[in-house]
């Protein structure tokens, strides 16, 4: 698949929004017909870093973008929405400590005494 002895044209800008959309590597090679490392050999050339960090710094845009997305459904009372932002920022969990003593429902929940 890779072009020998020539520089494959990889266009920055569609390479950076790719990544501003999260695709992966392999993606990206699929878009511009060519494999993986010469993603990595023009990443070295043209950012003189590797690819990994190119792809953190640029997908940051995209990160942001869904981060406000949900903070927008959360903000219109999306339910599920709030439950997720809780539990990935505040530590919430969908444990419950309690204890039943009384008859619900026609079932009767009583304590066990561990001790």
């Amino acid at each position: 698949m890779a072009r020998k002895n020539q520089f494959l044209e990889i266009n920055r800008h569609q390479f950076e929004s790719l990544c501003g959309i999260l695709c992966t590597i392999q993606e990206i090679a699929g878009v511009f017909n060519c494999d993986r490392q010469t993603i990595l050999r023009w990443c070295r050339r043209t950012y003189k870093m590797n690819f990994q960090q190119v792809w953190d710094m640029k997908s940051a845009m995209g990160k942001m973008s869904i981060r406000r997305l949900q903070f927008e459904k959360a903000k219109e009372g999306n339910t599920t929405m709030l439950i997720w932002l809780g539990k990935q920022y505040l530590g919430q969990t969908d444990k419950a400590d309690f204890q039943m003593t009384e008859e619900t429902k026609g079932y009767v929940f009583t304590m066990i005494d561990a001790a």
